[in-house]
């Protein structure tokens, strides 16, 4: 060899792509196919092909792609920051950051629709809720949602939809966070709502459906928000409070003030600022209020054996169920930051939480009574965290402190704001008082004449974190085991392939992962001041390079932070672009049978009607129906929401012709990029037709779904509507029309994963891109060909092929042998495997994607399991086993099943090892299947007596 080829410069393909040179051929043998390029010429339509190298730099080795990134991260200051405004540096414990946000069995797993094995994630959620309730004194709460802006905008909606006034005027407190009126701006044009600014006082003097209060202040400032709250209720308001979540440790609760709705950042128990996010936002509220609530809620219910068992409640809310009618469009939580924040509060306990937040409100008093001291002038006295200076010589000040290393926040010409936090030291305090007076502090003096500066009227006397979870687990070996024990629970891509259709659980590899938590991008504020990211924006500004290469539009949008906050984007921006073009009247978004249930929420949202295109019988949009309804609704033509490949699992050969249709009749095109994987490097959304298409960074681009979020859904948008795209108030977005409103609370969004995708795109380089999409439809054709000998496959392309995916149809099993596709999905788990996609999006059916980063032997354990079930059907239809006592019907089995009775008509070591390679490597359901009749009837979503877990 060369010494080039022994450099192995693409090395990461073969760890990325699980299949070698010799099992690809065996695979290609198996479907009857010559090549991989054959494949795709039988896969993908000629006229959609790209036909040459992706515009992106040759692959880089794992050490250089992180040494490059690491260059790139070094050119960051990262100052100790005093700005607040939402965001806050912590000291995320040690014992949580190594086991949990950098620990695979965490961060690979996917949302708990299979609760059975999910039951840590959800017990850590659960106990994130329980934190939420004790702390915002309300009796509900849901397992997080996107941030704090989003949450306030859901607040705003749901305030709507519970509130019997007939008004359209909501009223926003005067001293919210500016990124929270942006996003809420945003949201209420569309709605239709009327937003009144003013301070709280003014609230109970207009007629409003709602109101939301800051508590405490933008500025800090705390005041008593009962009476203004008693006010806004007794016109038929609602009324929502957004909350310092560190805060509500030290203060009187919402709930407690009157509230009905509570919301917040949980950022600061223990989630790095990472330009902004992720950060899981907490949501609460009253009982009656559930079933308009935003977001998953986390349950308790019981299993088969009657033993306590959590689950996602009330899920008929959900727009996968609800489509158009759906609470929200926002199904997503933040579930990884949720564990973290609620871990967090299990391991500092009542009394450690208690403590922090009396020790960053003391430094705070003390600041401020330094400062008065010596002659200062406070633009408010009672505060929580958060002191104001009035102060003549607040340029010469703020120029110290950047050169001593410290960030605050320039409220105005000669106001500076101070945001004490967690990671705030003595001697921090004693350098901040010396720039603001001029003289070096005597800490121990100032700190015995210094008074709180919490009223005692707002002082916290109701108890929080009383249940066991929260004072059991503080020693660093308890809180090690009892993570453990929860993480051994759920089954998450450390131990087996999740074959998810559409979701793309793909390899999320550790050089990825890596850099995530350097201090360079964990601890930047996302008001930072420019001069000090330069790292951050080069790292931004080249993943929007590489992933402008790949999709092909102009331009890209990196604030959305979540796959259906790009869609609310993607159909804001059209909207804007129509406004423009004195088009604003445009309101019909047309959305095929088959499209994602976030599709018809999300034009919802936008206050789009819906009008539903039909698919034929091979699945595809029915290309007449199509250009009939185009026809038909013309004048008010505003949009298409397509899915490429089609959620059917196929490259439907007319999708340029359809995009031609829409643009015809005045629409514009969003492509859904649910699954983009199966695009990358073979053709591109904006060279198809698509004006705008979001990515889901946390499906096609490496970044891990931690359970149920985080994610990014990031839109490429062409030229023409590129100026439309989310701007941000407090810190501007090249590239945005000024003006423009925000979608998110931070500017770049959850700009801390980014480096994931682009590292993952920076060892794969060109080539290894293509690859990666190849040998996804590779493992999707052999798993359709494979599993077709013993379940019809539902849809196919015109050549016989799928794409990236493929749909089994179990129905006419089902209406055989009663067997059903939830037996089959909870009769994978005793094989070791979490079940496809179940139902969606066709009833009765499993969608599976098996990606390109899963190894041949784990496709054949899968194809294995399947066949095994298949001939456990047979011997219900065949009536050797009784349609209510089998393995199907009785699974999944848990570790109960291991002793006591057995009166079952087949052997135990059929139910527990139904095939040599389960025991080798078993994973328990910790539970037997669950009950969701009776968790939907007796909703409770707090943690419940110790007692039931014994």
């Amino acid at each position: 060899m060369s010494l080039a080829e022994l450099f192995n410069r693409h090395e990461f393909l073969s760890r990325h792509i699980g299949p070698n040179d010799a099992e690809r051929a065996e695979m290609l043998a198996a479907i009857g196919a010559p090549s991989i390029d054959a494949l795709v010429d039988q896969t993908l339509p000629a006229d959609i092909r790209l036909n040459r190298r992706l515009d992106l730099p040759s692959p880089q080795p794992e050490a250089e792609a992180l040494a490059a990134l690491k260059a790139v991260a070094s050119k960051n200051v990262v100052n100790k920051s005093f700005i607040g405004l939402g965001y806050y540096p912590v000291l995320t414990p040690n014992v949580i950051l190594r086991n949990v946000l950098e620990n695979p069995g965490w961060y690979t797993a996917y949302t708990p629709y299979q609760a059975e094995i999910a039951q840590g994630r959800l017990e850590a959620l659960l106990n994130f809720q329980q934190m939420v309730i004790d702390l915002t004194g309300l009796e509900m709460a849901n397992a997080s949602l996107l941030d704090e802006a989003t949450a306030a905008a859901e607040a705003m909606a749901m305030a709507k939809r519970v509130s019997k006034s007939k008004s359209v005027s909501f009223f926003v407190d005067s001293r919210v966070l500016p990124q929270t009126l942006d996003v809420m701006k945003t949201r209420a044009k569309y709605f239709g709502f009327e937003l009144v600014q003013g301070h709280p006082e003014e609230a109970g003097n207009g007629d409003y459906f709602g109101a939301l209060f800051q508590y405490p202040g933008e500025a800090g400032d705390l005041i008593d928000l009962t009476p203004h709250i008693a006010a806004v209720k007794a016109k038929g308001g609602i009324v929502a409070v957004a909350a310092d979540v560190m805060a509500l440790v030290a203060l009187k609760s919402q709930g407690e003030m009157g509230a009905d709705i509570a919301l917040g950042n949980t950022q600061r128990f223990g989630v790095p600022m990472g330009f902004g996010g992720p950060h899981a936002a907490y949501f609460a509220f009253k009982d009656e209020m559930k079933r308009s609530a935003p977001g998953r809620i986390i349950g308790v219910s019981i299993d088969a054996k009657g033993k306590t068992a959590l689950r996602m409640a009330l899920q008929t809310r959900e727009q996968h169920i609800r489509r158009e009618k759906a609470n929200s469009n926002i199904c997503t939580s933040q579930v990884l930051l949720a564990n973290i924040a609620g871990l967090y509060a299990v391991y500092h306990g009542p009394q450690g939480v208690k403590r922090i937040a009396a020790r960053i409100h003391r430094l705070a008093a003390i600041f401020a009574h330094a400062v008065q001291a010596a002659g200062g002038k406070l633009a408010f006295d009672r505060f929580f965290d958060t002191v104001q200076v009035d102060a003549p010589k607040a340029d010469a000040i703020y120029a110290a402190a950047l050169a001593a290393g410290y960030n605050l926040r320039r409220v105005g010409k000669t106001v500076l704001g101070v945001a004490f936090h967690e990671a705030a030291t003595e001697s921090d305090l004693a350098k901040l008082i010396e720039l603001f007076t001029g003289k070096p502090a005597d800490i121990a003096a100032l700190d015995a004449a210094a008074q709180d500066a919490i009223p005692a009227a707002l002082k916290r006397e109701s108890a929080i974190l009383t249940h066991p979870v929260f004072n059991t687990h503080h020693s660093e070996h308890e809180m090690l085991r009892y993570m453990k024990k929860l993480e051994n629970r759920d089954l998450a891509m450390n131990h087996s392939m999740i074959s998810l259709g559409s979701c793309t659980m793909k390899l999320n590899a550790t050089s990825e992962m890596i850099p995530i938590t350097w201090p360079e991008f964990a601890n930047m504020h996302p008001f930072a001041p420019r001069e000090q990211t330069v790292g951050y924006l080069e790292l931004i500004e080249g993943l929007q390079r590489q992933l402008k290469a790949i999709t092909g539009f102009d331009a890209i949008s990196m604030q959305p932070n979540s796959g259906a906050q790009g869609e609310y984007a993607g159909l804001l921006a059209i909207s804007r672009y129509h406004e423009s073009r004195g088009e604003g009247h445009r309101n019909i978004c047309l959305i095929p049978q088959s499209a994602h249930g976030t599709n018809p929420a999300t034009a919802q949202m936008m206050n789009m009607q819906v009008v539903v295109v039909k698919c034929d019988e091979a699945g595809n949009v029915d290309v007449a129906d199509l250009k009939a309804k185009a026809e038909q609704h013309a004048a008010n033509l505003a949009a298409l929401m397509i899915t490429y490949p089609s959620t059917h699992g196929v490259f439907e050969q007319a999708i340029k012709e359809i995009c031609e249709i829409v643009h015809a009749h005045g629409g514009q095109v969003y492509m859904d990029g649910a699954n983009l994987n199966a695009q990358v490097g073979l053709t591109r959304p904006a060279d198809i037709g698509a004006d705008v298409s979001h990515m889901n960074l946390h499906k096609t681009f490496c970044i891990p779904h931690g359970g149920g979020g985080p994610g990014m859904g990031p839109i490429g948008l062409k030229a023409h509507l590129a100026p439309f795209m989310a701007n941000h108030v407090v810190t501007s977005v090249p590239g945005a029309e000024e003006g423009q409103t925000a979608v998110s609370a931070a500017p770049f969004g959850s700009a801390s994963i980014l480096p994931i995708s682009y590292m993952y795109i920076a060892m794969m380089g060109a080539e290894g891109m293509k690859q990666a999409t190849e040998n996804a439809l590779l493992s999707a054709n052999y798993l359709a060909t494979r599993l077709s000998e013993h379940f019809p496959v539902l849809y196919t392309g015109a050549n016989g092929r799928v794409a990236h995916e493929c749909i089994i149809d179990l129905r006419p099993l089902k209406a055989a042998s009663g067997v059903t596709e939830v037996d089959v999905a909870k009769r994978l788990m005793d094989y070791g495997f979490h079940a496809p996609t179940m139902s969606f999006p066709v009833p009765g059916t499993l969608m599976i994607e098996p990606t390109e980063s899963e190894s041949k032997a784990e496709l054949d354990r899968f194809i294995a399991a399947m066949a095994s079930i298949r001939a456990e059907i047979d011997q219900v239809q065949n009536g050797a086993w009784p349609g209510d006592n089998n393995p199907l019907v009785n699974a999944p089995h848990s570790k109960a099943d291991i002793a006591g009775d057995w009166d079952r008509p087949y052997s135990r070591e059929q139910g527990l090892f139904p095939l040599p390679y389960v025991l080798e490597n078993k994973f328990w359901p910790s539970v037997n299947r669950i009950d969701d009749v009776y968790g939907d009837r007796n909703v409770q979503c707090s943690c419940p007596s110790i007692d039931n877990y014994q």
